[in-house]
């Protein structure tokens, strides 16, 4: 039988599993850099539209034909100044994050694809390019896949370890995943806090769910300043941690945009909370193939 996409709304219920965290951590965090400057659609790449999503001009929409300089210029500074300043908030620190890459923008600049390398930073794919996959054609979507796959290896030294698409999957593509082999995971599930396994085809397929509840998108959106932004995903981190000590230790995906989080006065709010963080016990922040290896050591999936 062909895999279907179903709906689970009971999950793990009122008990689930103990993550066994390495060293008895009471929450996993992971941090994620989606690096998409330079794939999003564009006049240059032949989509006869400027993207301006999660930028200062979102939801502007000031060009009704032609380029949008403007948004360009946007994007270009997270390439360009943003990711360098967020590599830096981690390396100064020793502290390890993921990579969502899209293919094409990590190879446009190979001194950023460099230290991702270097830094030793897990990469999930982000697709080929910033497109809605749910558009694309069942074909189209295996050939982004594949394009995705080969590219990467190139610029980052190995396959990525997982697959996250931009806008939302379509329905084909955890099969096309499956059926592609050699990714340990995918991210695209947002319905709940832990490691899921599930089955696609008769073969065990391993969900690490990802949020865009703990993600700067909030800076394109109602919030404005460091402070609020802080405080909301240190509340998160609380909770969440105080929920590990009373016994049900839960994972914790922030989402970072170098061109949102890249800005001095939105990475401030990073640097303090990478410092808060550290300051407490007992918490495991790690890249997101590590929990996936975990996971699978610890939780294997059942037949």
């Amino acid at each position: 039988m062909t895999y279907q996409v179903t709906r689970d709304f009971i999950g793990y219920g009122a008990n689930p599993p103990d993550p066994q965290w390495p060293g008895g951590a009471k929450i996993a965090v992971n941090f994620v850099i989606n690096y998409e400057e330079g794939s999003e659609p564009s006049f240059e790449l032949g989509d006869g539209v400027t993207e301006n999503g999660l930028t200062e001009a979102h939801g502007l929409n000031q060009i009704k034909a032609g380029r949008d300089l403007a948004a360009e210029g946007m994007f270009e500074y997270g390439s360009r100044v943003g990711f360098w300043r967020l590599h830096r908030l981690f390396q100064e620190r020793n502290l390890p994050v993921t990579i969502f890459g899209c293919a094409l923008a990590l190879e446009r600049n190979p001194e950023a694809a460099a230290a991702i390398k270097a830094a030793g930073y897990d990469v999930c794919s982000h697709g080929w390019r910033w497109v809605k996959h749910f558009e694309l054609s069942e074909e189209e979507e295996r050939d982004h896949i594949r394009k995705a796959i080969d590219s990467q290896q190139k610029t980052v030294g190995h396959r990525p370890d997982g697959w996250y698409c931009r806008y939302g999957p379509s329905e084909n593509t955890r099969r096309l995943v499956v059926e592609e082999g050699g990714f340990l995971y995918d991210s695209d599930y947002y319905g709940d806090e832990l490691p899921i396994w599930t089955r696609v085809n008769d073969k065990p397929h391993l969900i690490v769910p990802y949020s865009l509840t703990n993600n700067d998108g909030k800076f394109a959106g109602w919030m404005g300043t460091s402070d609020q932004w802080f405080s909301y995903i240190r509340d998160a981190f609380d909770m969440l941690y105080e929920e590990g000590r009373k016994g049900q230790p839960k994972m914790m995906s922030v989402g970072l945009h170098m061109r949102l989080i890249g800005h001095p006065a939105r990475a401030v709010a990073l640097q303090r909370l990478l410092d808060y963080m550290a300051d407490k016990r007992d918490v495991w922040i790690t890249r997101r193939v590590d929990i996936a290896r975990h996971w699978m050591a610890v939780h294997p999936a059942k037949r």
